[in-house]
């Protein structure tokens, strides 16, 4: 018998919302935050072209571990790098400021 009381789920929104109630925590999104979502928008567009990490690695002539790191955010991007994934994954980099 399981004794382990039953959790109820959250909804993302919902708890990143409360979350960035916390200045500190806001702090650390904003700064950690973009980088993420541009890390995971690498990995979703790789998936869509069915190219695995090495393969990446080598149309742009890096490693498949430097890849790994570019798309878990442990890794900062430069624009010349961008620049070559979006040759190799036959996509558009856009990059602008907003007021």
């Amino acid at each position: 018998m399981n004794n382990n009381p039953r959790r109820k789920a959250t909804d993302f929104a919902d708890y990143l919302a409360k979350e960035l109630k916390n200045p500190i925590a806001k702090k650390y999104f904003d700064e950690y935050g973009r980088q993420l979502e541009l890390s995971y928008g690498l990995l979703q567009l790789r998936k869509k072209r069915k190219l695995s990490q090495a393969a990446l690695a080598a149309k742009i002539g890096t490693t498949q571990s430097n890849i790994a790191r570019l798309e878990s955010g442990q890794q900062n991007f430069s624009i010349g790098f961008l620049h070559k994934i979006t040759q190799a994954l036959d996509c558009e980099l856009k990059i602008s400021f907003k007021e």
